[in-house]
């Protein structure tokens, strides 16, 4: 069964699969998703077998320190243990700003609709959403807020940096 997530704005059914357990079977035409232990385990066999392999890092991760082994991967998931546990809103944006991931990074977890707007600025373009959540809200709170303060991995340009250049002109 597939599952509807929220990517680069538009609501889609998931073509990923994350495979936690190193017993589940694995047919060449899947895009799978792996914790980051397992991709050290079995690097080789899995990018021989998948289509395609995204890593799934725990909120704990000094994404720093692993970029080299995962910069190459698609997709890298973050995980919320607890939607009011924000470790992996400052991993995001360290692999937006500072390191230059430009594959999909996905928010998985404790994701809840108030997370959502900072999600979209720390860098996060997919989304995948508590079950209980609804995709349409998480959709919209994306632009819950027209103005922003500060620079950002989404791109915004702050209501100051707006202010002066038309103060320039």
């Amino acid at each position: 069964m597939t599952m509807r997530i929220l990517r680069r704005r538009e609501l889609v059914e998931d073509d990923w699969r994350l495979v936690q357990d190193g017993s589940a079977p694995i047919a060449g035409s899947e895009r799978l998703i792996v914790p980051l232990a397992r991709l050290r385990a079995e690097r080789e066999m899995l990018l021989a077998s998948a289509a395609a392999v995204g890593v799934l890092l725990p909120n704990t991760e000094d994404v720093e320190a692993v970029y080299p082994e995962v910069r190459e991967r698609p997709l890298i998931a973050l995980t919320f243990p607890s939607f009011a546990d924000g470790r992996a809103l400052t991993q995001a944006a360290v692999l937006r700003n500072r390191l230059g991931f430009d594959g999909e990074l996905r928010a998985v977890g404790d994701v809840v609709r108030d997370l959502v707007f900072w999600l979209g600025r720390c860098g996060f373009d997919c989304i995948v959403p508590r079950p209980d959540q609804d995709l349409e809200a998480c959709r919209l709170a994306l632009d819950q807020y027209t103005a922003t303060y500060q620079p950002a991995a989404d791109g915004r340009t702050p209501v100051w940096v707006a202010r002066r250049a038309r103060a320039a002109r």
